[in-house]
């Protein structure tokens, strides 16, 4: 009987997926694997790491659901094969041990994965095996949008007009599994999924972090965003109140199917369903242009910024990390990001235009951060979004836009709500303060039991002279390179 082997990776889900749909239409007797990439985890910086946290609880309810999909289809029961260690080095042994003919994996974007699959490939193709991808944690990929000269796009908006033009109920068609589940092959005696000590990671109180996992998790937080969705361009840049969709993390892991959210926000229709299907249509933009320009992982996506000279400056970068910049709206996301591995959208764009802009701080650094800290994590639209807010990157809008942070806050969070939450210091601060409360007089401070400067930081550069310098350091290299 044919066999095949399934690698799960950004797609931990039993429905709507493409390797397994394909699998299962392929093999009579299908394996399911994941494997704890020692590459990967050897490089955390955290034993404690609430991203792992995340894929372990997945993982059970994954294995849990493999199993009822197997058995509700007369099948003998099944689950997932896990291994800790190089993942090149598991699937190419876990497949002959297995003695399948073919491995079948969703494809993935990202320079290092896609050499690392290279080199599975060539093993697996050394022992007899084929080596299969597919396309799932996007709706279109590669050269699947294109502009009419067939190249690939570099600025968002006419992509995603195309993106919208090319989007048809074929293109979200959902790839079913438990008509083929019967097929499903059953896990080695003795299999079971190690605990999270067991591959060196410490437990962590996910439901504390209002972090739901799995494809339960998943889906809860959709159908709650459903019921909100037609407030979501009017409520989307407020992180004080509950506008966003909270789906990213589970969008990173593929406990839900991008598919399924798209075809959802298509078919509703409405400024609210458009403004979160646009959302949708930037994650496949990013991992388009990480796909056709590898190079902007370390690098410009416009080479000529690569002369822009940043400031080498590590206590102000410090300050920026450690939420101390005297700006609360900028300090507020730090620790929300710092506590709970979340950061509002708005969020993102204020800090990172901060780092770059008022502190004259390489986007380099501010990228390598939220890489380290985001539940989300995801390297195309982490570069890309650091890349846009330092104006290194594909937008159409030049060097000189440098958000306010005072601005910004008055008008994302105007009665201070979001900044009081994870700032207490600054909750007896009068609302008129609140965005810049250096402003605040001897008395103010007195009443508001703040001092700036001992209670809270006095703020670390002043944004109209960080803004001139920034001019001028733009304006170096702008000048003649377009």
């Amino acid at each position: 009987m044919i066999s095949a082997l399934v690698w799960f990776r950004r797609d931990l889900r039993s429905f709507d997926h493409a390797a397994l749909h394909h699998a299962l239409r392929f093999a009579g007797h299908v394996h399911c694997a994941f494997v704890f990439d020692t590459d990967i985890l050897d490089a955390l910086p955290s034993r404690a790491d609430r991203r792992v946290a995340f894929i372990h609880a997945s993982l059970l309810e994954l294995d849990a659901a493999l199993d009822a999909l197997s058995r509700a289809a007369g099948g003998e029961g099944s689950g997932l094969i896990v291994r800790h260690g190089r993942a090149e080095d598991e699937i190419p042994r876990l497949a002959r041990e297995l003695g399948v003919d073919k491995v079948f994996v969703s494809r993935d974007y990202e320079p290092a994965a896609i050499a690392r699959d290279s080199r599975v490939a060539t093993r697996l193709a050394a022992d007899g095996i084929g080596f299969a991808d597919f396309k799932d944690q996007v709706v279109f990929e590669r050269d699947e949008v294109l502009t009419q000269a067939g190249t690939p796009f570099s600025v968002f908006t006419p992509y995603r007009n195309a993106w919208l033009k090319k989007l048809d109920e074929a293109a979200l068609q959902p790839w079913p599994v438990a008509p083929y589940a019967a097929r499903l092959a059953p896990k080695p005696p003795g299999e079971r999924l190690p605990a999270l000590a067991g591959i060196g990671f410490e437990a962590l109180d996910l439901a504390a972090l209002r972090l739901p996992t799995g494809m339960s998790g998943g889906r809860a937080l959709f159908a709650d965003f459903c019921a909100r969705i037609d407030r979501y361009k009017q409520a989307r840049d407020f992180p004080g109140v509950k506008g966003v969709s909270y789906l990213s993390t589970h969008l990173r892991f593929g406990t839900v199917s991008i598919r399924e959210l798209a075809a959802h926000a298509h078919r509703r229709g409405g400024e609210g369903a458009a403004t979160w299907l646009s959302e949708l249509v930037w994650r496949d933009f990013y991992h388009m242009i990480l796909w056709h320009h590898p190079r902007v992982v370390g690098h410009a996506f416009r080479p000529e910024y690569e002369r822009v000279q940043w400031d080498d400056a590590p206590a102000l970068f410090a300050a920026w990390c450690e939420a101390r910049t005297g700006y609360p709206i900028v300090d507020a996301a730090m620790r929300q990001l710092g506590q709970t591995g979340y950061m509002h959208n708005r969020l993102r764009m204020i800090t990172a235009s901060f780092l770059t802009k008022d502190l004259g701080i390489d986007w380099r650094l501010g990228e390598r951060h939220f890489a380290a800290h985001l539940n989300d994590y995801d390297l195309a639209a982490n570069n890309g979004g650091w890349q846009w807010a330092a104006s290194t990157g594909c937008d159409a809008q030049p060097w000189f836009r440098i958000f306010n942070p005072v601005t910004q806050s008055r008008k994302f969070d105007p009665e201070g709500r979001f900044i009081r939450r994870y700032l207490p210091e600054l909750a007896r601060v009068p609302e008129r303060f609140i965005h810049a409360p250096w402003t605040m007089d001897g008395a103010d401070q007195a009443t508001a039991r703040t001092r700036i400067g001992v209670d809270y930081p006095a703020p670390v550069v002043d944004h109209a002279e960080a803004r001139a310098r920034t001019l001028a350091r733009f304006g170096l290299v702008g000048k003649g390179a377009d």
